[in-house]
């Protein structure tokens, strides 16, 4: 590849150096500014130079800043954006020199860059990391299919055994924070790797734990471990898709954080009903996760400020050249500040920013509600008809049925929204279509499980509810998450690390609490309470949807 680049150490002959700024000015107008899709997100407090370096490629590899600025300049954009102050200018990274700097970029169908990968390969990648997903919320609802056994085994209260699934949950609000930073700093597959091995490791002392206490501290820790998978798999499906192709990916992605705890109770059910070994929960859990850490190990760095991050190391000692560097390494940034922002400011969100509060409210609620489902369907059915835990967990296959319709009508979805870009400039409340079909299926979900939840009444009842449930779920997840994304591009990764800490929070406290809701209430009153719920919830999208952009800017800080 160095033999494509002029010697970066020399100044570039006059007409060489007017070829590389057409051909960067033309690259740069075939990509538009793309700083939501790749670039850093936490730890800088300016704008960057050259947001488009990571997914834009030029003929030579190497962009001059003196390039950029003019160019910048001749496309009238806005200094902020634009200029460097001139203490920064032309600076050796690693030495303190003065030089001209140049950035690394994707040379022109980079086989290194994610995007110029095969679409097969990039589907297999996208469902790996949906695969993983469901394997993290997967092991969360394990113990919900024998929480009798760990009430006699560690002679503990049904709310002590339910805690096991809660705490883990709880995991799940702390890990990101430490997740999403480090990932910046050494990239996805090394925190896929570190982190998962642990989450592997952890579910030992979970089957082996002597006593409550020791397996709830493990718990916690596979929730921290395993958060990684939660954290950072929208950012690989994002690596490796451009905003236009990333649609459907995400829309099969967005089914897996909720049809991975359905599983849970479907399987562990069984092997309560067929062994009564609680042990056995967490040796299939510890196969499950094994599985999936090798699948996830063996695929390739797909975050691009890493790949050319090694790149312009390469070079620098290839050419002799310190000024050869890329736009992440132009803003020196220790773990530490990037943890302070990556802590610091998803909290301040939430307390500054009402749009995304309500919004992360909204997926709470859906969130919360998925997990009541696996302690409100133990009190019917064993109540009513007397199943054991295997039957139980078979109620829960209608949410996974939900969930395929939904993943049906997702595509048409998709479409008209790629119908609308055509046409004009889309905004945030576009993304809004699926909320619109599916918010008001949560409350009819939970109308329907109350009014048949009677002994006269079969079955299928009670368990299609799920349908509803799963269906609803699925497009507004999809829906707020897009809309999320699209309403705090610039500070997108903060705006979801403060939806999934206040998720995890929601999915944590729901369970513990829901069993007594239903034998206090009774299992009619106790499903309408939910649904009423759901039905003053449901009002937000469609307010969001007509009045969203003058909220956003009245009420949006950034």
């Amino acid at each position: 590849m160095t033999s494509t680049i002029p010697e970066p150490h020399l100044e570039a002959p006059e007409p060489l150096r007017h070829h590389r700024d057409s051909e960067t000015q033309e690259a740069l107008h075939s990509r538009p500014y793309a700083m939501e899709s790749n670039y850093p997100a936490t730890g800088y407090t300016r704008d960057p130079v050259f947001p488009e370096e990571y997914v834009i490629e030029t003929s030579t590899g190497l962009v001059p800043q003196r390039t950029l600025e003019e160019i910048r300049s001749n496309r009238s954009v806005s200094s902020t954006q634009v200029a460097t102050p001139a203490n920064e200018r032309d600076t050796d990274p690693e030495k303190g020199g003065k030089g001209p700097t140049e950035f690394v970029t994707f040379t022109i169908n980079d086989p290194e860059h994610p995007y110029n990968w095969s679409r097969a390969y990039r589907w297999y990648i996208t469902m790996v990391a949906s695969a993983l997903v469901v394997c993290v919320a997967f092991g969360s609802s394990i113990v919900t299919g024998g929480l009798g056994l760990i009430e006699d085994q560690y002679n503990v209260s049904l709310e002590v055994a339910i805690l096991t699934c809660s705490i883990m949950v709880c995991g799940f609000a702390v890990g990101p924070l430490l997740w999403s930073p480090l990932s910046e700093i050494i990239g996805r597959r090394p925190v896929y790797i570190i982190s998962l091995l642990l989450y592997v490791i952890f579910n030992i002392p979970c089957a082996l734990s002597p006593n409550i206490g020791g397996l709830l501290v493990s718990r916690f820790l596979c929730g921290v471990f395993s958060s990684s998978g939660l954290s950072l798999a929208g950012g690989t499906i994002a690596d490796i898709w451009s905003i236009e192709e990333r649609g459907m990916a995400i829309a099969y992605f967005a089914a897996a954080p909720y049809c991975g705890p359905v599983l849970g109770p479907i399987v562990t059910g069984w092997i309560n009903v067929g062994s009564g070994r609680l042990d056995l929960f967490f040796w299939v859990n510890l196969a499950f996760a094994g599985a999936i850490t090798i699948m996830i190990g063996l695929i390739p760095e797909t975050y691009a400020p890493l790949i050319l991050k090694r790149r312009a190391a390469r070079l620098r000692k290839e050419t002799g050249n310190p000024n050869i560097i890329t736009e992440q390494e132009k803003t020196k940034l220790t773990f530490r500040d990037i943890a302070r922002t990556s802590l610091i400011r998803p909290i301040t969100m939430i307390m500054t920013e009402p749009v995304l509060d309500l919004m992360c409210m909204y997926i709470v609620l859906i969130y919360a509600m998925l997990y009541a489902f696996f302690f409100a369907y133990p009190v019917i059915f064993g109540k009513l008809y007397n199943y054991n835990d295997g039957q139980i967990g078979l109620m829960f296959i209608p949410i996974l049925i939900g969930a395929a319709f939904a993943l049906v009508v997702t595509p048409l979805i998709e479409n008209h929204f790629k119908k609308i870009c055509s046409v004009r400039s889309p905004t945030p409340e576009d993304r809004l279509i699926a909320a619109l079909i599916g918010a008001p299926f949560i409350p009819i979900a939970f109308f329907l499980l109350g009014a048949t939840s009677f002994k006269h009444i079969i079955w299928v009842g009670p368990a299609s509810s799920g349908i509803a449930f799963g269906f609803g779920m699925v497009l507004c997840y999809y829906a707020v998450n897009n809309y999320i994304i699209d309403s705090y591009q610039k500070y997108a990764a903060s705006a979801l690390a403060a939806k999934v800490f206040l998720r995890s929070g929601g999915g944590a406290a729901f369970p513990l609490f829901t069993t007594q809701m239903y034998n206090r209430l009774g299992l009619q009153w106790a499903s309408w309470l939910l649904a009423f719920i759901g039905v003053a919830m449901v009002f937000i999208p469609y307010v969001f949807y007509m009045f969203g952009a003058r909220l956003r800017a009245k009420l949006t800080r950034d």
